[in-house]
């Protein structure tokens, strides 16, 4: 397995007959069974696959900036032993049902906690779990209906690096979330009971990167082919630190470019004027840019790699129009016999 799980268990919270939240609390942590174990590693893969997390840390919110610190306080205790899993669990689900009584919108669902270790790192996961009907054929060949937790659809979900929260208080970053479909204000409830804050934006930052990679490469004597290459080393590193769960860093980064001949990045970008942090997680949507173009507007969808550019794709800026040699085959097919037909 690629987690070793520690605890882990499930509460409900659900609306009653009289529309109020009430949690239903297990009293004992899940048995570690082969049920349970391929649940969490196919959530811990399904989470870590996420695109576009958002980070945060307990801290402040809200416009009177008090903190809502119920959670980090139950987590640190029992953190140091003083309070069991089952207990602070418990508590964690009382303070998500006193949020989830704040909206009209909410129906509850399954709240699964999990302390596991992955790699050299402690983690907490959060996710609140909703229920999926499905059909299946029994033996007598009837139908049946049934419910199952609709694991590969997670939208409410949260990852605490304790052993980063414990080791950095001043980081930001401890906490991963999953963004809500219309953006971070979906998902606020869930981050609220935690009291998280976002504490880094890994899209800004990762735009800021690519603009000071540009400005970099724009400024060298460096070859067409040369700065190419300077994009495609950049997107590689990141790309690996995105798999492996790893932040981007900057000083190794600018290592990783000085082997290749291309120094002083570090000084370049820490030095201006682009407020980039020393470190931060990569978001591979954004980082995409630096070997393709692409765009979507009026009717028409285009994507070509870098490299082309000023070759088979060639850009006039005065007249607005963008010329390919060589169109693609299918395309061409598709093109020559719509004007055969017309």
């Amino acid at each position: 397995m690629a987690i070793s799980i520690e605890q882990a268990i499930i509460h409900e919270i659900s609306q009653d007959g009289q529309g109020q939240m009430r949690c239903r609390l297990r009293p004992q942590p899940l048995l570690n069974t082969n049920a349970v174990e391929t649940m969490l590693e196919e959530l811990h893969q399904t989470y870590s696959g996420k695109a576009g997390k958002g980070f945060g840390f307990f801290g402040t919110h809200g416009d009177d900036g008090e903190a809502n610190d119920e959670f980090a306080n139950a987590l640190t205790t029992y953190r140091s032993g003083d309070l069991g899993f089952v207990e602070f669990s418990g508590q964690a689900s009382q303070l998500l049902q006193q949020e989830l009584a704040k909206y009209d919108f909410s129906q509850g669902g399954f709240l699964l906690m999990s302390c596991y270790t992955s790699m050299t790192s402690d983690y907490l996961f959060v996710a609140l779990l909703s229920a999926k009907s499905s059909m299946t054929v029994l033996d007598d060949m009837e139908l049946s209906q049934n419910n199952h937790l609709d694991l590969s659809n997670i939208q409410l979900a949260a990852r605490i690096d304790l052993t980063e929260w414990q080791a950095d208080k001043s980081s930001r970053k401890y906490i991963s979330f999953i963004r809500g479909r219309a953006g971070r204000k979906v998902a606020d409830f869930f981050l609220d009971f935690m009291g998280c804050v976002e504490g880094v934006n890994t899209k800004a930052q990762n735009k800021t990167l690519i603009h000071a990679v540009e400005d970099f490469v724009a400024g060298s004597e460096l070859t067409k082919d040369e700065r190419q290459e300077c994009r495609n080393k950049v997107f590689e590193y990141c790309s690996e630190r995105a798999d492996s769960g790893e932040v981007i860093e900057v000083k190794d980064l600018a290592d990783e470019l000085a082997d290749s001949g291309m120094d002083s990045f570090y000084d370049f970008a820490c030095g201006g004027s682009y407020e980039l942090d020393e470190e931060f997680p990569a978001d591979k949507a954004s980082l995409r840019s630096l070997k393709k173009f692409s765009g979507t507007g009026g009717g028409v969808t285009l994507s070509f790699d870098g490299g082309h550019l000023g070759e088979r794709v060639i850009y006039d800026p005065v007249s607005d129009t963008i010329l390919i040699k060589g169109v693609p085959a299918n395309l061409k097919d598709q093109l020559d016999r719509r004007l055969k037909g017309e």
